[in-house]
């Protein structure tokens, strides 16, 4: 694929986002920067969260990972749709009750000032890792795909990338995101059809052929039963129904578009028709993983002696599967396809990331509303600067240390850097007991220093377990535990802060 094709489509699709961002960001102010004015169409809200929760890492990682894990990735998939009803009836009233902007205000509201500091402190590691992860895997593809052959360094790559998704946000915010991720979700699930279709029409594959080679494949096994298995069903439900609370329910990225809604029915209705939705795309990214590897044998390659395709351990590095396909032996408007798709999908996650952690800063740190409008728009945007900074020195780390897959990076960092969100939030509503509230940051960080050391010497130490995603679990028991050992007993405040599931 040229060089000059993939820099002109590139060109032109963000060309497409600047003119959306300039025509929604006209009259910007911190309130349509932050939560869109609270009048967002619940729908329309729905459609932007599918590629803000899917991004670049479902994009590739999952397709490639069905070569060693099989389709075990749909057991977390299902678990995210018991995540969801727990946030749509529990957390949301909460959130919509107490009209927060930063949801880490109610751990103010709930404990006091450490605690809330604590939350917040954990959302920007987290969303900052987890952001910075996800753009390395487009500017890696882009890196494979274009600048390689130009001699171009990754490092400016990156740069060049991040600096476009900070010139079309920067000014309107979640206003204008709401509507470029809305063209970018239409983008990707249109690329992902149409690369199975590509693919199918190649292996002359009908519909009906399609289905029955996916099922037949042994790379499609979905329940795995030994428990010590980092694949075993019921652990990866779990992991995933907890996965999806933290990282939808208790973070600012994706609370933030849903704060954004009218009201709290408006916001219930789209999280639960955005539920089947993502379950649905999710098994057309598995799909395509089985046609990625039988289209590969089709054609008589190796991937596994590739050199190209082999991890610094001299295994096969998965993640770069899709991309090597979709760049050398996909068929021109292929190529082009998927090299839409990518950029759609990891911009759709990254810039929505971007605009909550300078959300989370603003309002959580600098208290952003004590000071007049003019002031708060040059913070706002000094501090959009800093975390586009920020993004692009933890890629470039990353492209130092990274030996495992993209998919598995994200989610065991995740275990780490949002258990301690869970820990206290579960705490704050389930119990109506207090928190010495100086101590909640030293706990939460031994907790997570426990964790590691768990999870690092399981093998010898649990008989052969090994932990998968539920690292998450047992972060957030230990942070639990740990806040229980310097609780104190109830107070009335505290009991009205704690969750009333409702339904709207």
């Amino acid at each position: 694929m040229s060089p000059t094709l993939v820099l002109s489509l590139v060109g032109g699709y963000f060309a497409v986002l600047i003119i959306i961002a300039v025509l929604t960001s006209r009259g910007a102010t911190s309130e349509s920067f932050f939560v869109a004015n609270r009048n967002a169409p619940w729908y329309m809200v729905a459609f932007a969260m599918i590629g803000t929760s899917l991004s670049g890492v479902t994009f590739i990682s999952v397709p490639g990972n069905v070569y060693g894990k099989s389709w075990s990735y749909l057991a977390v998939v299902l678990g995210y749709v018991a995540g969801y009803v727990v946030i749509g009836t529990v957390l949301l009233p909460l959130y919509y009750r107490l009209r927060l902007v930063s949801i880490y205000t109610y751990l103010e509201q709930r404990f006091g000032y450490w605690s809330y500091k604590t939350g917040a402190l954990f959302f920007l590691i987290s969303r900052a890792l987890g952001s910075a992860l996800r753009l390395y895997l487009v500017a890696g593809v882009l890196q494979l795909a274009v600048f390689d052959a130009m001699g171009v360094p990754f490092a400016v790559t990156v740069v060049v990338s991040i600096l476009f998704i900070y010139l079309y946000t920067f000014k309107g915010g979640l206003k204008t995101i709401l509507w470029t991720d809305t063209f970018q979700t239409l983008a990707m699930l249109t690329c992902v059809a149409l690369s199975i279709y590509f693919m199918a029409d190649a292996l002359n594959y009908s519909f009906g052929q399609l289905i029955g080679t996916v099922r037949e494949s042994e790379m499609s096994k979905v329940y795995f039963a030994d428990f010590r298995d980092d694949k075993f069903f019921w652990k990866q439900f779990a992991s995933g129904m907890f996965i999806t609370i933290v990282m939808t329910g208790l973070d600012q990225d994706l609370m933030q578009k849903n704060l954004s809604c009218r009201s709290l029915e408006d916001a219930q209705k789209n999280l639960f028709w955005f539920t089947p939705v993502i379950v649905g795309v999710n098994v057309l990214f598995l799909t395509l993983g089985v046609l990625l590897y039988k289209y590969a044998a089709a054609r008589g390659l190796a991937l596994e002696q590739l050199p190209q395709l082999l991890n610094l351990k001299g295994s096969l590095d998965t993640d770069k599967v899709f991309p090597f396909l979709a760049t050398t032996q996909f068929s021109l408007f292929a190529g082009i396809i998927f090299i839409l798709g990518i950029i759609a999908v990891t911009y759709a996650s990254a810039d929505s990331a971007l605009t909550a952690l300078t959300t989370s800063f603003c309002v959580d740190f600098l208290d952003i509303k004590q000071y007049p409008e003019a002031r708060q728009a040059r913070l706002r945007q000094l501090t959009h600067l800093g975390w586009s900074v920020a993004l692009i020195g933890i890629i470039l780390i990353f492209r130092v240390i990274n030996e495992q897959s993209l998919i598995d990076a994200v989610f065991k960092t995740a275990g780490y850097t949002y258990g301690p969100l869970l820990g206290l939030f579960a705490f704050g509503i389930l119990t109506g007991r207090n928190l010495r509230d100086n101590l909640v940051l030293p706990t939460c960080f031994a907790a997570v220093g426990l964790t590691w050391l768990i999870v690092s010497h399981s093998v010898e130490w649990l008989g052969g377990y090994k932990f998968g995603f539920e690292i998450l679990l047992l972060n957030g028991l230990l942070v639990f535990l740990g806040l229980l050992a310097i609780s104190l007993p109830p107070s009335s405040s505290s009991v009205n802060l704690q969750a009333e599931p409702v339904l709207g």
